[in-house]
């Protein structure tokens, strides 16, 4: 199928631009997934803003369509945050910010040029405690969402949803750790029906159905194709736990009775449920099998770039660069047996899938809020 492979720039939180792109050209890879977070947003992990969304203009595209043009890379847009709940200073700053991003894809020539918007739903926790809180938050899913995507629709955008459920993205004393609406199958499938519209889909990461103990290809085999966009490329390697089960997460106890008692609970907000991330090829093993999943995606006629979203312990966790590369460098090499042609080179990506992007948008167009869509 010839899929690209591309890098979701998270992990380089601490270089410029300029650096990230010098860093993809030396994985070998075929475009990023930039990330666009707030500035002062109130995530602190695996958070990136590689660029200035306060002042993208009509020549910012441009430039930016040279810059990844002149390095043979495609790129898209993404910032991951709860739009839904949470503090409601905090979710109308990210809900605004989101329009931002999608304007920005705009003047970068949007679905012309294959540049969507990644994002997060969140989730409501006030509705979610009441009964049948799950479908309302549904409904307020629809109600925030259904300007934003109309917006991205009339402007040629596609935004994307990706399905981690943020299992951390709550203090451990919470009993549920379900903080994000699309993090299952069932959810995505809900939320298209209410918004029938073909300006959103999907970045599918199969890490986090595989430590829920959900078959990642018996999700594609139930996916509608045509909303899937992306694939992240991030592994789990599940680890049993006798104590507390791998249905529930683990639940927060006083440390003393814990220790008395011989039991183990949360040593952080993420020490929830049982896995190790990890990425494909690098160190330890994990849970999935790749080519299995692969020939699934390609079966169903999947021709999207596969984003490495390097989160593993034994590469970003390190906070060492040279780590972090291998960790990318590992991937590629793991991956690119099952998506690219062999050569005299061995497996490559070949040269001639690499399209330029246009700059198609002719005029610039104000930043809108949510206000500006009521």
């Amino acid at each position: 199928m010839n899929n690209p492979i591309w890098i979701m720039t998270s992990a380089f939180d601490q270089l410029s631009l300029d650096e990230v792109i010098s860093k993809a050209k030396e994985t070998g890879v075929q475009g990023l997934d930039v990330c666009v977070f707030r500035k002062d947003g109130t995530r602190d992990d695996f958070v990136a803003t590689h660029m200035d969304y306060d002042n993208f203009s009509l020549d910012s595209a441009k430039a930016t369509l040279g810059k990844f043009n002149d390095a043979k890379l495609r790129l898209s847009l993404g910032a991951f945050d709860n739009l839904i709940g949470g503090d409601p200073g905090q979710r109308i700053k990210n809900q605004n910010h989101l329009l931002k991003l999608i304007r920005m894809a705009h003047l970068l020539g949007g679905d012309a040029n294959d540049i969507k918007v990644g994002t997060f739903v969140g989730y409501n926790h006030e509705l979610g405690n009441e009964e049948n809180g799950f479908e309302k938050n549904l409904e307020e899913y629809a109600k925030v969402f259904g300007p934003i995507i109309k917006y991205a629709e009339d402007l040629g955008v596609t935004v994307l949803y990706e399905n981690c459920p943020m299992e951390g993205w709550r203090a451990a004393g919470y009993t549920g750790t379900f903080n994000n609406l699309p993090g299952v199958l069932a959810a995505r499938k809900l939320m298209y029906a209410m918004i029938p519209s073909k300006a959103h889909g999907e970045i599918y990461d199969p890490s986090h159905d595989v430590w829920q103990h959900t078959d990642p290809v018996e999700v594609i085999k139930n996916t509608d194709m045509d909303r899937l966009k992306r694939i992240h490329v991030k592994s789990t390697r599940n680890n049993a736990d006798p104590f507390w089960g791998n249905m529930y997460p683990t639940q927060w106890v006083d440390a003393e009775l814990a220790k008395k008692a011989g039991v183990p609970h949360p040593q952080n907000e993420w020490d929830r449920h049982h896995y190790e991330a990890t990425l494909p090829g690098f160190g330890v093993g994990d849970s999935m099998d790749w080519r299995k999943f692969i020939n699934t995606l390609q079966e169903r006629g999947f021709s999207g770039p596969f984003e490495i979203e390097n989160e593993a312990g034994l590469s970003k966790g390190t906070g060492n660069m040279a780590a972090i590369m291998q960790g990318y460098k590992a991937t590629v090499l793991n991956l690119s047996p099952l998506l690219w042609p062999l050569t005299d080179n061995g497996y490559q990506y070949p040269e001639e899938g690499f399209k330029e992007m246009n700059a198609l948008a002719s005029k610039d167009i104000p930043v809108v809020t949510m206000d500006d869509l009521r």
